[in-house]
């Protein structure tokens, strides 16, 4: 005879929402928005089914829906004309560019709601790396970081609660906390992209910002997908110099660096759902293979599960109904 059965934890809907271990709610999430220039400007993405590139007032709008339906915190991401684009990223630091204009207005029509600004160059350079190059298509890493610093203090002081580093430069996660500590600063924090992976799933995100690259790859600054180590290397030495919370992107390729960080640094840990990520269910659900909701569902679960305690995702207007539709009784 059998003394003990696990079934008996599975028997009803209750019984197991009582039992269950891992939970998906709206306050999981960060929503990321493409932001682009002038008024009533939507833009599909073809590559990113069901999202688009918006003017501000388009996202004004749709935050406050989100932030109605329990989303703590959006992030920015601008497309810059390529008119405006040069070697160096010089658009990023205007004091009067799309990103501080947004903040500005985000703050003060949402002040509830947490603001993540990207810090990086990639959006703003011509040749579509993250940082400066030298005639030999060397990306500089010190240099680079002095600009960074500076976007920093520039879109902190515009109203971000939250400055999120993704070109994994080294030394910049200190020397952005310097400069804006310096600044008066010293309430925004920061959000290391600590492990960034050079992964294959990032064509729909360049495709939407038009950040593709003119040459080479981001194999020297973004990691080896081989290495699990060197992200923990990344994550302590990032805590060491001041990152509020740390990120591993993409997500779920790579739970498992989510949980050995989890065990090594005890800083809240954040994965990003990346647009590639996103993209194959899509696709998968427009031929009728797979059912979107649920799937997401799955998968937001197991990034949580694996030891993220919020999660950067494309998928949270279709996760949304989805949350509020599970009944257990």
């Amino acid at each position: 005879m059998l003394l003990i059965r696990p079934r008996r934890n599975r028997k009803t809907p209750a019984i197991r929402h009582l039992v269950e271990e891992t939970t998906l709610r709206p306050a999981d999430f960060v929503a990321p928005f493409f932001l682009i220039e002038g008024e009533n400007q939507q833009q599909e993405i073809k590559s990113l089914p069901g999202i688009s590139r918006l003017s501000l007032d388009h996202i004004l709008r749709q935050a406050e829906k989100l932030h109605r339906q329990g989303i703590p915190s959006i992030a920015l991401f601008p497309v810059i004309s390529p008119e405006h684009k040069d070697a160096e990223g010089t658009a990023a630091l205007h004091e009067t560019g799309l990103v501080p204009r947004a903040l500005q207005v985000l703050k003060q029509e949402i002040p509830s709601l947490c603001l993540i600004t990207d810090i990086a160059l990639d959006p703003f350079t011509s040749h579509g790396h993250d940082g400066v190059v030298d005639e030999k298509g060397n990306i500089l890493n010190d240099d680079t970081v002095k600009i960074l610093c500076r976007m920093a203090s520039l879109l902190g002081a515009a109203g971000a609660d939250i400055v999120a580093p993704s070109d994994m430069m080294d030394g910049r996660i200190g020397a952005i906390r310097q400069r804006l500590d310096q600044e008066g600063l010293q309430e925004v924090g920061i959000l290391s992209y600590t492990a960034k992976y050079a992964s294959a799933l990032y064509g729909p995100f360049r495709d939407a910002v038009g950040s593709t690259l003119k040459f080479g790859d981001k194999k020297t600054y973004q990691m080896n997908p081989a290495n699990s180590r060197e992200a923990v290397r990344q994550a302590l030495l990032d805590a060491e110099q001041g990152a509020d919370m740390l990120m591993v992107k993409p997500a779920l390729f790579y739970l498992d660096i989510l949980a050995k960080i989890k065990d090594h640094v005890h800083l809240p840990l954040c994965a990003y759902h990346v647009s590639g990520e996103y993209a194959m269910v899509m696709a998968a659900h427009a031929q009728g293979w797979l059912d979107a909701p649920k799937v997401f569902y799955e998968a937001l679960l197991s990034i949580k599960r694996a030891g993220a305690d919020f999660i950067f995702s494309y998928a949270i207007p279709q996760i949304l109904p989805f949350l509020e539709l599970r009944t257990y009784i």
